[in-house]
């Protein structure tokens, strides 16, 4: 079996209990509010701001075995690049103020799962943090499209306020086969099982980001729906 469906299998408890949390159910109906959903992409921003440093630094630590997975790094960063600009122009256009998310501060939930990728890669082992990538761009393949259809119909905003949803969500199915033949690539069974527990990690990391979220924000209701 190759290791991309050893990694999905291994991970299989983990990534379904993300997905069936409450707020990722809500969003995929379509029922959440705007204020609810401008929070969500505030949070993005403050992980996804990271994405291109945390693939630098992954390039960097890696050992010369794996200079081949440091030339897929660098074809990560070239997809990456100004991805965080995207949801800053979709909370514009959703009416919020994108300059204070810019300069604002993460949840500490968002914070922490940014901070413990940066632990991964300076103290442990640098490919876990493809677990991390596992979780981010899996999750939005399944989710990321169906979400924006729903919550756009549903709120009535232009299509200008979806732009790192419905982009992130076509990016990541081709994104997902080049993981595959990144990750199948790796042999080391000790490689094998930092990335395994790195993806188990994130997804409940990730998930602790949309628990925090539906704490503030719950009941989830549309505004059509209060009204």
């Amino acid at each position: 079996m190759a290791f991309y469906e050893t990694l999905l299998q291994a991970t299989q408890a983990e990534r379904q209990a993300l997905l069936s949390l409450p707020l990722i159910q809500a969003g995929a109906q379509g029922n959440v509010n705007k204020q609810a959903y401008i929070a969500f992409l505030g949070e993005a921003y403050h992980h996804v701001k990271h994405t291109v440093p945390l693939l630098m630094a992954c390039g960097s630590r890696l050992p010369d075995a794996y200079e081949w997975l440091r030339t897929g790094m660098a074809e990560y960063i070239e997809e990456e690049v100004g991805h965080q600009a995207w949801i800053l122009n979709d909370i514009t256009a959703c009416g919020g103020d994108a300059e204070a998310v810019r300069h604002g501060q993460p949840s500490h939930e968002t914070e922490l799962m940014v901070a413990y990728a940066y632990h991964l890669i300076d103290r442990k082992n640098p490919l876990g943090f493809l677990g991390m990538v596992l979780v981010l761009e899996g999750t939005s393949t399944a989710l990321a499209s169906l979400a924006a259809t729903s919550i756009q119909s549903t709120l009535n905003l232009p299509k200008q306020a979806f732009s790192y949803l419905t982009s992130h969500g076509a990016l990541d199915v081709g994104h997902t086969d080049f993981y595959a033949g990144l990750v199948n690539n790796i042999t080391q069974q000790a490689d094998r099982q930092a990335v395994i527990h790195g993806a188990k990690a994130f997804y409940r990391l990730y998930g602790d980001i949309f628990s925090e979220l539906f704490r503030r924000f719950a009941p989830i209701f549309t505004e059509e729906q209060a009204a």
